[in-house]
């Protein structure tokens, strides 16, 4: 088993005992909320008498079925707005803080936690959202969590959980311009699996990772569970450090030389003993599209969808599937393939960088006719901030759709859904069947840059292209 890791020293700090089952009781440091998978978990504490035991620790959000037209309430979606009604209430009874829409502070559930400084270092972080892993970043060990867990945290502040192993992914090197973070974690999934990390935290090193931003780095933690891994997680640096002063919840005066000082104590050791080391080179990443219907199946923008008798026996069933449901044909490139909806936003592309990346390739050009192109701002901050650099008028200008904050059409759980067969270019996270709102939509993963220049162009298009005039 792994020694000296990061995630074994947070792992170790944060138990509280061995249970009967074998499993670690683990103390959990932050825990956020949604209206998707809390109403449920309140509702069981109600049927058991039971109180939320640190309220202080946990924090609530709207995002998945809030609307980003249209945030007028009611909303339109009686479903919805019995959930946010849900969700109102059950904080103002349990004494939670809750970013509602309007306050300034509401956002996609793993956006609004890393700005307002409240996801830091060395913490244990759950969430009722697969997406959890994204606070990695920080160097946090968080998970996804189901309902019944929510309200195990909800009550005793513990989760049961077993220890994983630890991988270390290590990628060195310098990105080729057009090739982002993004690109690499897809590329990381496509070459060991969407089950290969199954059992494991993955931690992410080398110098590709040192040389990116603390919202770069977010975007690579938060695919991990793509990967199989439980939770993914980058050590804390300089980066981080610059990224957390004077947020509302970061430590401040003395209390941040401390933090800063017991920060560095928990990074993995020189001499770490990992379950096992994988590496990469940067140099041979290129923008990367999925085309098949797990995040497993990409390839770089310049390849071919791939043969079935090019592919191990394990996955050739599953690509089968994947030509007859996406309509793509195995041996021809997928540059080319005309699109219908361009999405820029989620919890994995939805932040102020990526918005600012993908207005460089926006700006001076439009949207393809026929092609439906929008973007939704992860959080009101992210959007707040958007307005002020003009981000929204040169979206606006090129024929985007600017909308409010909300998770939108990554899972469709609101009025942002595909119709009927149309190919979506997203920059979100998951291409399952159906998953953006449409039993027969199809879905291909890619960078914010690379679904731009997808609108520009009204089909797959390499970003690349489009370098010498930005």
């Amino acid at each position: 088993m792994s020694r000296g890791t990061l995630f074994d020293k947070v792992w170790d700090l944060h138990t509280v005992g061995t249970l009967s089952s074998g499993q670690t009781q683990l103390f959990i440091g932050l825990h956020l909320i949604h209206e998707v998978t809390s109403p449920q978990a309140f509702a069981m504490l109600r049927e058991k008498g039971l109180k939320v035991i640190y309220p202080q620790r946990t924090v609530a959000t709207v995002d998945h079925i809030v609307p980003t037209e249209n945030q007028a309430r009611p909303f339109v979606d009686r479903l919805a707005e019995e959930m946010m009604q849900a969700l109102e209430n059950n904080c103002q009874e349990f004494g939670i803080r809750f970013c509602n829409i309007g306050s300034g502070n509401q956002g996609i559930v793993h956006v609004i936690a890393p700005e307002q400084g409240l996801t830091q270092p060395g913490m244990t972080v759950a969430c009722g959202d697969s997406h959890t892993s994204t606070h990695g970043a920080f160097g946090a060990i968080a998970f996804g969590i189901g309902t019944s867990q929510v309200r195990d945290v909800l009550a005793s502040q513990t989760l049961a959980l077993s220890k994983l192993k630890v991988r270390k992914i290590e990628v060195n090197g310098s990105l080729a311009p057009g090739v982002y973070a993004k690109d690499v974690i897809l590329h990381i999934i496509r070459k060991l699996g969407v089950k290969g990390g199954v059992g494991y935290a993955y931690e992410y090193a080398g110098s590709t990772f040192a040389a990116m931003n603390m919202e770069e780095r977010m975007t690579v933690c938060n695919m991990s569970i793509e990967g199989g891994a439980r939770c993914g997680y980058v050590n804390p640096d300089a980066t981080t450090y610059e990224y957390l002063k004077g947020r509302d919840f970061a430590p401040s005066g003395a209390d941040w030389d401390r933090a800063v000082a017991w920060w560095e104590s928990i990074k993995s050791d020189r001499d770490a003993e990992y379950d096992d080391i994988v590496t990469f080179d940067a140099a041979e990443i290129e923008p990367t599209v999925t085309w098949g219907i797990t995040p497993g199946q990409g390839i770089g923008v310049t390849q071919s969808i791939p043969r079935p008798e090019s592919l191990p026996e394990s996955e050739k069933a599953i690509a089968i599937e994947a030509y007859k449901y996406m309509d793509l044909t195995p041996g021809k490139p997928l540059q080319g393939t005309p699109i219908d909806v361009c999405f820029i936003g989620s919890c994995t592309n939805g932040r102020l960088s990526d918005l600012r990346e993908a207005a460089k390739f926006a700006a001076g050009k439009h949207v393809a006719e026929g092609v439906k192109a929008f973007v939704v701002p992860g959080s009101e901050r992210v959007k707040k901030a958007a307005e002020a650099e003009g981000l929204d008028r040169i979206f606006e200008a090129a024929g985007f759709e600017w909308r409010e904050a909300g998770c939108s059409m990554c899972l469709a759980m609101n009025p942002d859904k595909l119709q009927g067969s149309q190919i979506s270019a997203s920059s979100s996270n998951r291409n399952f069947k159906g998953r953006q709102g449409s039993s027969t939509g199809r879905t291909l993963l890619m960078s914010p840059a690379m679904v731009v220049a997808a609108a520009i162009a009204g089909k797959v298009a390499d970003v690349r292209q489009f370098l010498s005039s930005n």
